[in-house]
């Protein structure tokens, strides 16, 4: 997922959220754009979303989003005063923090389609070849500061943790399903060689790569340490041993008890104790917590702060 951006915490910086780029009406994109999309991928799955659950906006088609936003804001700046107030300038773009959060429902969607984590493990020199591409094309477009996130130990998940098989002995001290994770550290060294890679071919680019399965990892494998409990159980869902049903989400699935709807997709008291919202994503509060943790740069390489991401070591 792309989010271009100057600041990428709109809260910590005091500035708006930003806009996503499709609800054009009314938003104001001078100080960024928000070019993700949920459950997005780096690979085109060539399915429907109602296939499969994952978006048919994949990275290459927020990229040309993101091209097509570069040309026309200028062509409409250019127009008309008011334009000039909601696009940005043209050296924004140079100037910019581009953020690039991706690759993890490229390796859950092989697994859902029955493949082994070894075929998971073959396609993802060919994920990391897209997503190079994508970094590359959007350096040839001005684009000189990125701040890359790896991903997330998705074995933690309760959505992987019910849906996909494992066996006991496979489980973690955390609770979580060893082979997953491994897949996604797999998945990490690689992406970091892609990240060394892209600093010898892009001189004038400063990339900093964040260690965001470090950070969310800690978090679930002691999250009373933190003031958390329940890392693997969804917040809001229903049923089974991680409140997670792929058929009932969080907000909806219905039934009718004594006359009665019944909303069975309920939230738990408090969400702000809870690690996973929905069994697929973490609660406001423990990505409240994961930021904190990486804003300083103590999972990054290199180890600079958010706020100096947008400075190349000389």
């Amino acid at each position: 997922m792309i989010f271009f951006s100057i600041p990428i915490s709109a809260e910590s910086f005091g500035l708006p959220y930003l806009s996503a780029y499709l609800d054009s009406i009314g938003s104001n994109f001078s100080h960024g754009v928000n070019f993700a999309t949920a459950g997005s991928t780096v690979r085109p799955q060539n399915t429907t979303f109602r296939q499969t659950g994952y978006s048919p906006i994949s990275l290459d088609v927020q990229y040309n989003e993101y091209y097509d936003f570069h040309t026309r804001s200028q062509t409409f700046r250019a127009k008309d005063e008011v334009f000039k107030k909601l696009l940005p300038k043209a050296e924004v773009f140079s100037d910019a923090l581009y953020t690039i959060d991706i690759g993890q429902n490229d390796l859950t969607a092989g697994y859902f389609l029955n493949m082994t984590s070894s075929e998971v493990k073959a396609y993802v020199p060919d994920v990391l070849d897209q997503f190079k591409k994508i970094v590359e094309n959007i350096y040839g477009q001005g684009g000189r500061y990125f701040w890359i996130h790896n991903t997330g130990p998705f074995g933690c998940l309760p959505y992987v943790l019910e849906r996909l098989p494992y066996k006991v002995s496979e489980i973690d001290k955390a609770g979580c399903a060893s082979p997953y994770n491994e897949v996604a550290k797999f998945f990490n060294q690689a992406l970091k060689e892609v990240v060394i890679q892209l600093r010898k071919d892009l001189p004038l680019a400063a990339i900093t790569y964040v260690d965001v399965y470090s950070a969310k990892y800690s978090i679930i494998s002691d999250p009373k340490k933190y003031g958390f409990k329940q890392p693997l159980v969804a917040c809001c869902g229903h049923g089974g041993k991680f409140n997670y049903d792929k058929n009932i989400g969080c907000g909806w699935g219905k039934i009718i008890v004594k006359g009665k709807e019944i909303l069975l997709g309920k939230s738990c008291e408090d969400p702000s104790v809870w690690v996973n919202w929905d069994g697929i994503h973490f609660t406001e509060a423990a990505n409240k917590w994961v930021y904190d943790q990486i804003v300083n740069g103590a999972f990054s390489d290199p180890p600079i702060p958010l706020n100096m991401a947008c400075h190349r070591n000389i």
